[in-house]
Order: structure tokens, then sequence, then C-alpha cells
């Protein structure tokens, strides 16, 4: 198999899983509905995220911040694809290319997310379940959808301790945010091509 096509199946199966999940999330689920995993250390819990990650959002800016971050991350896909594209017409390393297709897919979930899923959705409510292609049409304008997530680790869940000058002996959970597949795999692809960049790089170097 060309590494086009290994770079394309392994893009398009992440993208096709993440939508799939998102899919079936957004129309069998209401905000904040959660299915435990892993007893109370992993949940599948539903949240819409209107921003970037971990909520950040560019509110000052009201709906053209909205707008911008959408824009902003069409740029960026399409420079992320056109440089992939590059490196694999000037034969890169396998593993480069493969870390960048995930990367790829991982923002292209996303971006999904945000472009259609306000047209082609009911909005989601704590009490009903959004619908798919409603007759009344979608929540948002194309653009201005909100990003689905699901995952929720909150691994380490303890209480502050009572020396605690602030909310002594409330609850504590470790880890908090909530993210989906795209995320994860922006974020594996991040790590991994941090982490074998020099070798990558001697990969090319021995080949030419």
């Amino acid at each position: 198999m060309s590494l086009l096509k290994k770079s394309l199946l392994i893009a398009l199966l992440i993208l096709a899983a993440d939508q799939a999940l998102k899919i079936w999330i957004k129309t069998h689920m209401t905000l904040d509905d959660s299915i435990s995993i892993i007893g109370n250390r992993a949940f599948i819990r539903f949240t819409e995220n209107p921003g970037m990650a971990f909520g950040i959002e560019l509110g000052f800016f009201g709906n053209a911040g909205k707008l911008l971050l959408t824009l902003f991350r069409v740029v960026f896909i399409g420079v992320l694809v056109w440089f992939t594209w590059k490196q694999i017409h000037r034969k890169a390393a396998t593993g480069l290319v493969l870390g960048l297709s995930v990367l790829c897919a991982g923002a292209l979930g996303n971006l999904i997310d945000c472009l259609f899923y306000g047209v082609l959705f009911s909005a989601s409510t704590y009490t009903q379940v959004a619908q798919l292609l409603p007759p009344e049409g979608g929540y948002a304008m194309l653009g201005f959808g909100k990003v689905v997530d699901m995952f929720y680790f909150p691994v380490i869940q303890t209480t502050y301790p009572s020396w605690f000058p602030f909310n002594a002996g409330e609850r504590f959970v470790f880890f908090r945010p909530i993210f989906n597949m795209a995320d994860t795999a922006i974020t594996c692809s991040v790590f991994y091509l941090l982490i074998f960049q020099r070798s990558f790089f001697l990969e090319r170097t021995k080949t030419e």
C-alpha cells in the first residue's frame, strides 16, 4: 500500500469513528447525561464546547469571535493538509506522514462540528435529546456549531484538607477536562511528532 493510501486510510478511520460517536451521543443523550464505563473513574459524559480546547472562547468579540475561530480552524487545517501532502510527495519518513495524518483527522473532526452541527441538529438541552435534520432547522448558522465532547476521566477524586484556606472539605477532582476522540488524536499526534522528530530527520537523511 502506498504512503498516500496509508495516510488517507488512517485519517478516514479516525474521522469516521469520531463522527459516528458524536452523532450517536447527540441523538441519544441529553446535556450532562453520563454513562459509567469503569465505576466512578471513567465516563461517557455529554457536553458541548462552543470554543477551543478547554472551552476557551473569544467572547469579547461576540458572534464575530466564534466566526473568527472557525475561519482560523479552516485556514489552519488547509495549511496542515497542504504540508502533509508535500511530505508525501517528497517521500518523507512514514512515521512523520502518518503522525501528520492523525493530526489532520483530529483537527478536521472538530471543524466538522463547528461548521455543520448547528445546521444539522436541533439544540441539545438538559431535558431534550437533539434531533438530526429537524424540520424547523438547526440550532445555529453554518460555522456556529458547538463541538461535542464526551470522555471524562476523574481518575483522582479526593477532598480539600481541613487546613486548606479555601473550600476545605469540598470534593476535588484532579482531572476535569471532558474531551472527544478528535482531541485525543490531536494530542497524541503532537506528542508523537515531538518525541520522534529527531528519528524522522535521521531517517530522511539516510534515505537521501
